[in-house]
């Protein structure tokens, strides 16, 4: 037996290829993944097997030459790109005497790292418990040993490997609890946005694709981004104004990435219940990255394990500025822009993005002047509170005069609640397209 080195960076990487060789592109992004984490790639293996070897993963002729490899770059780490038994793990950490980590255990330890928020650190402890709870019988040979000894202390007792279940058990429990609450405030407040009839934007993306770059250029505020995997994973949920009197909530979410480990994919149900109730996925599209058609996929398959794979999508080809390609939009079926190509970083084809989403969201705005007698302060108060005012003056009559642009229904909404009849005959539903084309600090909003 052997103790577990406490920590170690030097690292091999072995990307297994199953039924064939390993995609070039995977083999990447494992490296990627690896560097993220702050490993010190050594050296990268690629070998091919045909179907997985039931005690060691790779094969016992790939472990004699991975020990040699490891003897000879002086690693501590080995890192497999799949998902190891516990038992495989335990047996290549006898073999290789030194600490092995799979894909799941790897992007873990990345998104320890990137937690900032007390709930996200409350989603990757628990789960980093329940993987770690399938692992605890380890190279240590103390997890057998039963307590006990001494007067009053003799007899079977608990053994030191059930004594740490019972407290992962214990914690995990705990951390459920307390993530419920958050869910709980989060669901409140999804329910104060419905009854306040605000639209929700969620973004929704394979890792590194550029959404939180986007979420900054549309909200104009300072989230975290950076060009690597997982570099933010809390929620973060900001104000969009796409027009007065629309006002839409733009949430940005925790990067997807393919596997995915299913106890993140649980942990993370809060963030990930923002993508599921949302009104409008704007699925971020790296435009430069080769293998785009394969992330489009892996993310679907994510919005489907979720339940939001039936939400309307506006696919966002971002990054132009690295492909040369110019900003522009494509159609669905429906007539609606469903394609926009742009790019985040310069602020170039946003403005057909703003136009997209006035198109979904702003249907039903209606634009026009309304007279208000002079009881009807409150109304005139909830007008300007809306951001629905373009223009007013006051009458002679104490009364004023106001030309709006608001959603029909929330229109009505003010005029039920406040008591009031609001003379609708002026107003007009107005083309989404005109009107931005007639806005022009929502048409440069993008590229400022």
């Amino acid at each position: 037996m052997f103790e577990r080195p406490a920590s170690g960076e030097r690292a091999i990487l072995v990307c297994v290829g199953l039924g064939r060789a390993p995609e070039p592109d995977r083999v990447e992004e494992f490296g990627a993944l690896a560097r993220s984490a702050g490993a010190q790639v050594l050296e990268v293996l690629a070998p091919t097997r045909k179907s997985a070897d039931p005690r060691f993963f790779i094969g016992s002729g790939k472990v004699e030459e991975l020990r040699a490899r490891v003897a000879a770059l002086a690693a501590d780490l080995v890192v497999i790109d799949g998902a190891l038994s516990p038992s495989q793990e335990r047996n290549l950490e006898k073999e290789l005497r030194c600490r092995v980590l799979d894909r799941s255990g790897l992007i873990l330890d990345i998104f320890a790292q990137r937690a900032r928020t007390f709930e996200g650190k409350l989603q990757v402890e628990l789960a980093q418990l329940e993987h770690m709870s399938t692992r605890l019988v380890r190279g240590w040979t103390h997890l057998d040993s039963q307590r006990g000894g001494g007067i009053g202390l003799r007899g079977p007792g608990e053994t030191q490997l059930e004594t740490d279940r019972r407290l992962i058990g214990k914690r995990i429990k705990t951390l459920n609890d307390r993530i419920e609450k958050v869910l709980q405030q989060r669901e409140t407040t999804r329910q104060e946005r419905r009854r306040q009839e605000v639209p929700t934007i969620a973004l929704v993306g394979y890792t590194n694709a550029g959404k939180s770059t986007l979420f900054n250029r549309l909200t104009r505020s300072d989230a975290y981004a950076a060009d690597q995997l997982f570099a933010t994973l809390d929620p973060t949920v900001r104000r969009l104004h796409l027009a007065p009197g629309l006002e839409t909530a733009l949430a940005d979410t925790v990067g997807f990435v393919r596997d995915l480990p299913h106890e993140l994919v649980a942990a993370f149900r809060s963030t990930l219940q923002e993508a599921r109730e949302a009104d409008l996925l704007l699925h971020v599209i790296d435009a430069s990255d080769p293998e785009r058609n394969d992330r489009i996929a892996q993310v679907d398959e994510v919005l489907e394990s979720i339940g939001a794979q039936g939400l309307p999508q506006v696919a966002v080809y971002n990054k132009i500025d690295r492909t040369g390609e110019p900003p522009r939009s494509g159609t669905g079926e429906d007539g609606l822009i469903d394609r926009v190509w742009l790019s985040a970083h310069s602020g170039e084809g946003v403005d057909l993005l703003l136009q997209a989403l006035h198109q979904r969201l702003g249907a039903d705005l209606w634009r026009g002047t309304l007279r208000l007698p002079p009881q009807a302060g409150r109304a005139r108060a909830r007008l300007f509170a809306a951001g629905a005012v373009i223009a007013h003056r006051t009458l002679e009559d104490g009364g004023v005069e106001i030309e709006v642009s608001l959603r029909r229904q929330d229109l009505e909404r003010i005029c039920r609640e406040d008591g009031i009849e609001l003379p609708l005959a002026q107003a007009s539903c107005v083309d989404a397209g005109r009107f931005l084309q007639s806005d022009d600090s929502l048409a440069t909003r993008g590229a400022a």
